[in-house]
């Protein structure tokens, strides 16, 4: 699969032939307001640097603005373009059970590990939608991919965790071709996962998990691999 995105010169990535907007996506309590708000901003703002975009003014603000009054967990989408433009949209969020168990599949579709947009989080999701499209609904909650030397890297709104042994996680390095997920930095920075490369095998006997920032760690169960 060619690549989708660019090439970096100079400490940049070019601009890709498509635009786009890095996204975040937060959720807000009531009660303790935005969940890892620290981990999101930065991971923002150096997305914008890396991208060559303009730096985001006044989000703090817009982000509280936008919450004002809220009695109920809310989505929080917040997007910034090229330009610097921030946008703010919020929905209902209802918290997953503790003891739910996500059912996951692995897509035909393949991630271009030299990809280097796959490492930011962007408006520009084609694979991960054609990913998603190809299992029905009632088939998997989650659809996980590969890269294209058969590494496991991430599923189209997760990242992959894997039991390893000693309380630790194992989750696939930034190379491999994926999101530096918020979840997972936090993870990794409180010494809870480590980084390691994960084929589809090591899948078959360890628990895994799959997660994000908005609705935090999720027990998956593997289906459709011997």
């Amino acid at each position: 699969m060619p690549p989708q995105g660019s090439l970096r010169r100079g400490g940049q990535m070019d601009r890709p032939v498509e635009d786009f907007s890095l996204i975040e996506t937060l959720r807000y309590e009531p009660e303790t307001g935005f969940v890892r708000l620290r981990l999101h901003l930065a991971r923002l703002q150096r997305s914008a640097r890396r991208l060559g975009f303009s730096a985001p003014q006044n989000v703090l603000r817009k982000l509280e603005q936008a919450v004002t009054g809220a009695a109920a967990p809310l989505r929080v989408r917040l997007t910034l373009d090229r330009d610097g433009k921030t946008e703010v949209t919020t929905a209902p969020f209802v918290p997953l059970p503790p003891d739910t168990v996500w059912r996951v599949r692995i897509a035909a579709t393949r991630l271009d590990s030299a990809d280097k947009l796959l490492r930011v989080k962007t408006t520009r999701r084609a694979v991960y939608e054609a990913a998603r499209a190809e299992y029905r609904p009632d088939e998997a909650d989650e659809v996980l991919l590969l890269s294209e030397k058969d590494e496991v890297c991430e599923g189209t709104i997760t990242s992959i965790f894997l039991e390893d042994g000693g309380g630790l996680f194992r989750t696939p390095p930034i190379s491999a071709g994926l999101l530096a997920g918020v979840l997972r930095t936090e993870l990794i920075c409180q010494r809870k996962a480590r980084v390691g490369r994960i084929r589809l095998e090591d899948l078959k006997d360890r628990p895994l998990y799959v997660g994000n920032s908005l609705r935090g760690l999720i027990r998956a169960q593997l289906y459709g691999i011997d």
